[in-house]
């Protein structure tokens, strides 16, 4: 992670700032050779770019001789902040390292529910929550004193009311019929209970196929004239209607496999990276290496990754075999804008600095690596940079990626360690600045 962006109370101080990211230093390691120091974490992604000299003063950097500054880190762990929440109206303020205490207590952190009922609120919030909203709190019915929890209490409302309708001078025995509140086989001996189709439906008219308890409590209380169905009934009724209730589970099918659908993508959306770089693995080189020459322009294509979060959807692709001027004798790199999330939210067209690197996996104690990079600025001209469309077809030229048809030959390839262990690495880093990412 790049260096601490609280809100101090007064600006750091310059010797506190990482000349990299230009934030408070986290984690500060020194350079023994020149005195420089930056976040470990910044040093670290500046160095694997394959350039070993220091930010500040250009000197060749030893990797033996960076070292943590535990002193430094002390000092900058004491500087006064305002807590992250100081805009919501927390007026905390304290040392950055009493941060993380702070929050034990803090009005307006985000907790999750301790009834582990998968809700994120406010702790200001989590009082009101426990008492009336969260559906594993406990309730006490007042018709017959058993405890439920808030969800299966709303199901048990709904049998007293049914219960009480059909038989108002009787007592209740409704606590049985919360067990299997709409598929009440067990309690066909009751001799006060009128029962419902045993079926995916609630009777002659009203059909349950509700996603939510409290849409199916409002369902049946204003609807709980209709739900008597005569024992005798039952049989005749679940005959003759037998393709409305398979149209229903039909229908139920088509929203629960639309509903998988789309937490498919949700999470295929959670899992791409979001900080801009892109670290793509080849595997099985040769084979697909063969599989390219046996198929011309055979395009392989890398996960999509974010420039940032809620920034431009990007897909590297790449021909190893070459395509264009490189067929046959390079492997060739391309990047293309796909559509996002947040397009509409954007600046178009897509205008932020592209390196491509191809990495070289020599041992960095045995031999510095040399990585090939190339870097360009993308044209505000060229439809591929212009903002997507999710309608484009195959052949629409914006689809096609921009990049080098000659990024390295197959002779040069073989030189060093660019495969290893039967595959590659292609690096993709966009440069966003950090007001952008902020």
């Amino acid at each position: 992670m790049p260096g601490f962006d609280y809100k101090f109370l007064e600006k750091p101080k310059r010797r506190f700032q990482c000349p990299l990211c230009s934030k408070a230093m986290r984690e500060p390691v020194q350079v023994s050779t020149c005195g420089h120091r930056f976040c470990d974490t910044c040093l670290q992604e500046f160095l694997s770019e394959g350039v070993f000299k220091c930010p500040e003063d250009q000197l060749p950097l030893d990797y033996a001789k960076i070292y943590p500054d535990p002193e430094l880190e002390q000092q900058i762990l004491a500087l006064p902040i305002r807590c992250i929440h100081s805009e919501e109206g927390c007026r905390w303020t304290g040392q950055m390292k009493q941060l993380q205490g702070h929050f034990s207590t803090c009005a307006f952190n985000v907790i999750p529910c301790p009834n582990r009922c998968s809700v994120k609120l406010t702790r200001r919030d989590l009082p009101d929550h426990l008492q009336h909203d969260c559906p594993k709190r406990k309730v006490k019915c007042e018709f017959c004193g058993s405890e439920f929890t808030g969800e299966a209490y709303e199901v048990h409302t709904v049998c007293v009311l049914l219960y009480r309708r059909a038989n108002p001078s009787s007592l209740p025995c409704f606590q049985l019929l919360c067990l299997l509140p709409f598929f009440p086989t067990l309690h066909l001996s009751c001799p006060h209970f009128l029962p419902f189709c045993p079926s995916v439906c609630l009777s002659l008219v009203v059909c349950f196929c509700s996603n939510s308890i409290k849409s199916l409590s409002y369902l049946l209380y204003n609807q709980i004239f209709f739900l008597q169905c005569p024992k005798l009934a039952i049989g005749r009724h679940l005959e003759e209607t037998t393709k409305s209730h398979l149209t229903l589970m039909c229908n139920l099918v088509g929203r629960q496999r639309q509903e998988i659908l789309e937490l498919r993508r949700e999470m295929e959306e959670l899992s791409v990276s979001q900080d801009g770089v892109l670290i793509w693995k080849l595997s099985d080189y040769s084979r697909k290496l063969q599989e390219a020459k046996l198929r011309s322009n055979h395009e392989f294509f890398s996960p999509p990754f974010y420039t940032h979060r809620y920034g431009y959807k990007l897909q590297v692709s790449a021909f190893l075999n070459g395509n264009g001027s490189g067929e046959g004798s390079h492997l060739s790199v391309y990047i293309r804008v796909l559509p996002g999330e947040y397009d509409n939210l954007l600046e178009w067209p897509f205008s932020y600095k592209v390196t491509f690197s191809i990495l070289d996996q020599s041992d960095p104690s045995l031999s510095k690596p040399q990585h090939i990079t190339e870097t360009f600025n993308p044209d505000p001209n060229w439809k591929n940079f212009q903002k997507p469309c999710s309608s484009r077809n195959s052949l629409d030229e914006s689809t096609l990626g921009f990049g080098y048809p000659k990024f390295i030959s197959h002779e040069e390839i073989k030189k060093r360690n660019y495969i290893r262990d039967n595959c590659i690495f292609i690096k993709a880093s966009i440069d966003i600045p950090q007001k952008i990412m902020g």
